[in-house]
């Protein structure tokens, strides 16, 4: 691949009409949505899986007061990662170790993305009993949290962006599926933009992230099966199915920027050129991950440190990835502001 190639592979797919007065540099509140490699823990969210509320009786709905006085837990178990994730280096908000409050950061980050969770219960059953698909995040989002935020002196929604980053739960639940594929995967995006993306848009929010899959046919069980589930053809299957419907989203509504960040292209380039990036092994994953001093002494467990791994676990990257990836799509956003 050349290196001009190489370069627009890294910084995504420009899906995004050039209409929206987007500018990623004046964004001031990041909304997010989606499943583990998005949640954040909060204060006042289900330990392990949420930043506030999940889907038991009496849990979903919060006040004012629950929301604005919830924080950002930052340590081994406040993501998926071992440490900060990809929405917490873009923003930089919650990073530090210990308690953050979204209103002290400069770009705030009020993630309602859910650990565990898929796109809707119409199409895959729920994980646990408590998690909360994407369709009812949104509806969560703007019943509860949207009338408290919109209140707020700095809160425009011309300088607020809202990412989506959801199906890695759905392809891998119906992978075996006697469904037809790529079918099935039109169906489940037609839900987002209908029950999630439409009311967002409907409420006011104009400027929409979407990032496409992570390179999960190269997950440490898939590299050494025969049959690897979910495969390359699906995931670009997947993947053209969130194209299709941001670029259709978009030209339906010229004051929209709909953007997609193309995170399995750079993803699979961090696989094939490790070095580059300070890793080791891409294959596996660290026995000891759940525990966590393995940050401090993964010799311990026969490991070499987390960081050089690409893989956190069986379907996890390591927060080291995640670090990796923020400075892209970082980057992606302000060519986009351009455009």
């Amino acid at each position: 691949m050349s290196s001009a190639l190489l370069t627009l592979a890294l910084a995504g797919p420009c899906l995004a009409r050039a209409s929206a007065n987007f500018n990623w540099e004046s964004t001031k509140h990041f909304i997010a949505f989606g499943d583990s490699y998005t949640y954040v823990q909060g204060t006042h969210g289900y330990p392990n899986f949420s930043f506030i509320g999940d889907y038991l009786p009496g849990q979903f709905a919060f006040t004012p007061e629950d929301l604005l006085s919830n924080k950002i837990v930052q340590n081994f178990s406040g993501t998926a990662e071992g440490g900060p994730n990809w929405v917490e280096y873009l923003t930089g908000c919650g990073l530090e170790e210990g308690l953050t409050s979204p209103e002290t950061c400069k770009l705030q980050l009020w993630d309602f993305a859910f650990a565990g969770a898929d796109i809707s219960l119409e199409f895959t059953p729920l994980h646990h009993n408590w998690t909360v698909p994407l369709v009812n995040q949104t509806q969560q989002f703007l019943t509860y949290a949207q009338p408290v935020l919109t209140k707020q002196k700095s809160f425009n929604l011309d300088q607020t962006l809202v990412a989506i980053w959801i199906g890695i739960n759905d392809i891998g639940d119906s992978s075996k599926y006697n469904v037809s594929f790529p079918n099935f995967y039109e169906l489940l995006w037609n839900t987002v933009f209908t029950e999630s993306v439409q009311p967002l848009y409907h409420a006011g929010y104009k400027h929409f992230l979407f990032v496409n899959l992570p390179p999960l046919d190269r997950t440490p069980g898939n590299v050494i099966s025969d049959n690897p589930l979910p495969n390359k053809t699906m995931i670009g299957w997947f993947n053209n199915e969130i194209e299709r419907h941001s670029t259709t989203f978009g030209a339906a509504h010229p004051e929209v920027k709909s953007m997609v960040f193309d995170a399995t292209s750079f993803l699979n380039h961090v696989l094939d050129n490790p070095s580059e990036y300070d890793i080791r092994n891409t294959t596996g994953y660290c026995p000891g991950y759940t525990d966590p001093d393995v940050v401090v002494d993964p010799g311990k467990y026969g490991c070499i440190p987390i960081d050089e791994y690409f893989w956190f676990n069986t379907g996890h990257m390591t927060s080291h990835v995640h670090s990796l990836l923020a400075p892209q799509v970082d980057k992606f956003l302000k060519n986009q502001s351009s455009l």
